[in-house]
């Protein structure tokens, strides 16, 4: 195997309450390990980024989302924020497209602003309660960040990053991804917000003789009727 597909792989998605979390636990409780993984997108592609997909060969993971996993989780991430002391307003998604967010990540990461760009989108949509499929939302965030507002607000329109984007959800295809959040290395897999634990302790079994990866340091609500899989409490679409 080679170097790159050892790369430890972290999928988040902007939309997920469980990928909010585990954000949060990650680089609250283990930085070294925030610092190590690569970050990788996970989206929900519109009908462009279908078909590009579907071009490439992939096919996105889809599961139904019953109306009683949905209330569970509503219940459950509540008491999850509770116990963590976080701030929790539920957005409420109207026709969200995916990429709108996502894709101004890509052009966040390009300039250097990844990591704040997803804290930023992350507070804004699960803290603050808005919809960050608004590309005036989006265009806010670019703008806090010193980065052109307009640019990444209209990300999902430019066709280079719309192929990237269909290439990463190539990847998702690849590595057996199913929901989120999830945790990639080399053939292991972690599925799960209760499952970043054993993914760091995995990394430093793995990784310690190598560089010494030290211990960590101490309407309708945004689910969506077309989400990935989300049969168990730590982890959904």
């Amino acid at each position: 195997m080679s170097r790159a597909a050892r790369t430890p792989r972290f999928y988040f998605s902007l939309r997920s309450p469980y990928s909010w979390l585990a954000y949060r636990e990650l680089v609250d409780e283990h930085p070294e390990l925030a610092a190590a993984v690569e970050w990788r997108p996970f989206f929900e592609p519109d009908p462009d980024s279908e078909r590009r997909l579907t071009a490439l060969g992939g096919v996105f993971p889809y599961a139904a989302m019953t109306r009683a996993k949905h209330l569970y989780i509503l219940q459950d991430v509540a008491r999850l924020a509770e116990r963590r002391g976080l701030a929790l307003r539920w957005p409420v998604d109207r026709a969200p497209v995916w990429e709108v967010p996502h894709l101004a990540y890509l052009v966040a990461r390009r300039e250097g602003c990844g990591a704040q760009f997803v804290a930023a989108a992350y507070r804004t949509r699960w803290e603050e309660g808005r919809d960050i499929c608004d590309r005036a939302v989006v265009a806010d965030l670019g703008a806090g960040l010193g980065l052109d507002p307009a640019e990444l607000a209209g990300a999902a329109d430019d066709p280079g990053l719309r192929e990237q984007g269909a290439r990463l959800l190539l990847d998702v295809c690849r590595d057996g991804v199913f929901g989120v959040p999830f945790f990639v290395h080399g053939f292991s897999r972690f599925w799960g917000l209760d499952r970043l634990p054993d993914f760091a302790a995995h990394l430093r079994e793995q990784r310690a003789p190598e560089q010494g990866l030290p211990e960590p340091a101490g309407a309708v609500v945004g689910l969506g009727p077309r989400a990935v899989d989300d049969g168990h409490a730590g982890g959904c679409g």
